[in-house]
């Protein structure tokens, strides 16, 4: 067991990329588990919090296999020998049409009319709790750089050898603090490991802006 659960993840992994050099980072977790991890990475880098909404598109008998993955910024990822494997090929329009619709629901849900954080000439620090399949990690790297981001380093407390691989040649850096051979589920790695709610997002969200700004404010005073 190498976390207790998503927040003492993001404390670790907060510690690492503290360690590295970039420009003016944003920090965006993953909607919805990589928001508690990606909490407490903006709060060891002193970086603004954003959400990046990604929408794992499951196999119709598997949802926890992904086959791809939908972003923002109209972005779609398939791996076609796994939708071919799972005899999903007539079926994926309706199968990614469904997921889009979830992703603006959560958006909407999260931001509420909110424009995403700028990244444009910045770092993007984009944080899950895991990288399991790499397929939601390389629709967000697809969606940063689409918003112009200077760097794009995804960042993960755990994560299959093969895929950080796969995922290293989107992104500028990866950085994973475990990455077992023998890669189990990624919940096999916290002792806590329950779902994170739609309000925890939004509440997370709320925090970390209030957090920013009270230390914007100290600043101008002192």
């Amino acid at each position: 067991m190498d976390f207790e659960d998503r927040r003492d993840a993001g404390r670790q992994l907060g510690k690492e990329l503290a360690r590295h050099d970039m420009n003016d980072p944003v920090v965006f977790g993953l909607a919805r588990g990589g928001v508690p991890v990606a909490y407490e990475v903006a709060s060891q880098l002193g970086a603004p919090l954003d959400i990046l909404v990604v929408r794992k598109i499951g196999a119709p008998s598997n949802p926890e296999y992904a086959l791809g993955a939908v972003a923002e910024d109209d972005v779609t990822i398939l791996d076609d020998a796994s939708v071919e494997r799972f005899g999903a090929s007539h079926d994926i329009g309706d199968i990614v049409a469904r997921a889009r619709e979830e992703l603006q629901r959560r958006i909407a849900q999260y931001r509420g009319g909110r424009p995403p954080t700028s990244v444009e000439g910045r770092t993007a620090v984009i944080v899950d709790d895991g990288i399991a399949t790499g397929r939601s990690a390389i629709a967000a790297v697809r969606a940063a750089r689409r918003r112009t981001a200077e760097r794009v380093i995804v960042a993960a407390p755990v994560g299959a050898p093969r895929s950080i691989e796969q995922v290293g040649e989107e992104a500028d850096e990866v950085v994973c603090l475990s990455a077992p051979r023998m890669f189990f589920a990624v919940g096999a790695y916290y002792r806590d490991f329950g779902q994170t709610s739609d309000d925890e997002v939004v509440e997370l969200l709320r925090e970390a802006s209030a957090r920013l700004n009270q230390r914007g404010e100290a600043g101008r005073v002192a």
